[in-house]
């Protein structure tokens, strides 16, 4: 009974600070109206569910919950993440850690307790998303019975090993040292597209043991696939096809709807979602033997610090010039030491990327600069949350302006950093389409605005750092958001606008982050 009730304590002080923060309810409120939007109306141009033939099921409990489910794989998945990351690594960093060793409360029941209480978040937002179903449901009028073990089970079948698995990648992102800040972003953000496309990939497969068997994929995709393929033949006598599509337009001839009241799960099915729940709790008591050792050990970021990449001693004659500047002093150390920090990998993906700039037909060029705009993406937001994680906030801003002279110092180190990443790109677009460049150029300063103003908004870098590695993602599959060769004008109107809407966000946020450094120190 003590074991029990400490690990209920932690796991329910856990949860009152996670939902004491901005970032909890906001996430909240994305899914909230997420999970309204995924049940449109039956004259809506689009379907979140789409099977083979344009059809959908009628909105019953069953089939709100079955929608809700395949949006919480792809949108909790990657946003609770992000949401429950950085608990383990408060907890170091503070040096709570060391009170904890000094408590009976086991190393494994901390990680189970660190753990749990990510699945606790994640199911108050699920039962959210799922009350709003339940008033889709009845606004749309399909199907207004209410069956609530049908609505909850396409959840607790599919989503929850698939969230057990983003739990536990939580505590590990947080327990190693290398990926307890940016590069874990991305990481994960890789690790994810990856997982929906095995997911995907299970169906062109054509292989009888995935279409047929119990084998699944982490966000259950291929076990949803393979009953509706099987609901379907049996409703229409006709053979189907494989797969459903996510998020799709309405076909010209309209959808299809057929009932779909009742989910019976395979024995094997329910097997195969079992072991990745178990798979996800295994992966926690995986990491208990080592995290004496790693929770003694700092940060990747601090750990760069102690011990920079290349000492570059020729910058300092080069940025001379900067340093007459006014407030050029400040960019220019600022701007010094973020290089020094870089490691080698670094400077080696730096070579490759100016040579595909440089080098490269135009689909290479192109990739080229979304790499360079990617590349420091531990500088953009996190600049300017320096002082509140350094806790130098009393003394940056003791003098006279120095809350706008850095704001400004943050910016055109950004700024810089983005044109030493773009700089092969935007000579070769200066010299073969001056406004494919001038478009290059104002996407650079929206990129380093916009990352001030999420970090000055959220207090945290990882929301920035999630839009920005997804909106590149989506540009390498054809979006259009940084289109500056082929698109040079709606490109550059649009991201002048993130730039104006990014100031604009800036100044009323900014102020109140420094009162707030302020204060904590």
């Amino acid at each position: 009974m003590p074991a029990l009730q400490r690990f209920l304590a932690m796991l329910l002080a856990d949860l009152r600070v996670r939902t004491r923060t901005a970032r909890f309810w906001c996430v909240l409120a994305v899914m909230m109206v997420a999970a309204w939007w995924c049940l449109p109306g039956a004259d809506a141009p689009y379907a979140v569910v789409m099977l083979w033939g344009g059809a959908r099921g009628s909105f019953s409990s069953a089939w709100v919950g079955m929608v809700l489910a395949m949006a919480f794989t792809l949108l909790l998945n990657l946003g609770g993440f992000y949401l429950a990351r950085g608990t383990l690594v408060r907890d170091i960093e503070t040096r709570v850690w060391e009170l904890l060793v000094a408590t009976p409360m086991t190393r494994r029941a901390y990680l189970l307790a660190k753990w749990a209480s990510h699945m606790l978040v994640f199911a108050v937002i699920i039962v959210a998303c799922l009350g709003v179903g339940l008033v889709a449901q009845w606004v749309r009028a399909e199907d207004r019975g209410i069956d609530l073990m049908e609505l909850v089970k396409p959840v607790l079948l599919l989503t929850l090993p698939g969230l057990a698995m983003t739990a536990a990648a939580a505590i590990w992102f947080d327990l190693l040292p290398p990926l307890r800040r940016t590069a874990g972003n991305v990481l994960f953000f890789v690790l994810w597209t990856t997982a929906l496309a095995v997911g995907v990939a299970g169906f062109e497969a054509k292989s009888p043991v995935v279409r047929e068997g119990w084998i699944s994929d982490t966000g259950g995709l291929l076990v949803a696939g393979r009953d509706f393929h099987r609901v379907r033949e049996a409703q229409t006598g006709k053979p189907q096809g494989y797969g459903f599509s996510l998020f799709s337009p309405a076909p010209k001839a309209g959808i299809v709807r057929f009932e779909w009241r009742h989910w019976t799960v395979r024995p094997m099915d329910l097997l195969g979602r079992v072991l990745w729940l178990l798979a996800g709790m295994g992966m926690v008591l995986l990491a208990v033997p080592l995290l004496d050792r790693f929770a003694a050990r700092t940060s990747g970021r601090e750990a760069q610090v102690r011990a920079p990449g290349l000492a570059l001693r020729w910058l300092g004659t080069v940025l001379q010039p900067l340093a007459r500047m006014a407030f050029g002093a400040l960019v220019a150390t600022e701007l010094t030491a973020c290089l020094r920090e870089r490691p080698r990998w670094w400077w080696l993906a730096w070579v490759v990327v100016l040579g595909l700039q440089l080098f490269g037909q135009p689909e290479g060029m192109r990739m080229g600069l979304l790499l360079g705009w990617l590349l420091p993406l531990d500088v953009l937001a996190r600049g300017a949350l320096r002082e509140r994680d350094q806790r130098t906030g009393m003394i940056v801003f003791s003098s006279a302006g120095a809350v706008w002279r850095v704001l400004a110092s943050r910016w055109l180190v950004a700024v810089s950093l983005l044109l030493v990443c773009t700089f092969a790109g935007l000579t070769r677009l200066a010299l073969q389409a001056p406004l494919q460049a001038l478009a290059a150029l104002v996407v650079t300063a929206a990129l380093a605005s916009a990352g001030l103003a999420f970090a000055a908004v959220c207090r945290n870098a990882r929301p920035f750092e999630l839009v920005l590695v997804a909106a590149i993602y989506a540009a390498t599959q054809g979006a259009t958001l940084f289109n500056v060769q082929s698109a040079p004008l709606p490109t550059l109107r649009l991201h002048l606008m993130v730039a104006a809407i990014s100031w604009v966000a800036i100044a009323v946020a900014w102020p109140r982050l420094i009162n707030a450094v302020r204060d904590a120190a």
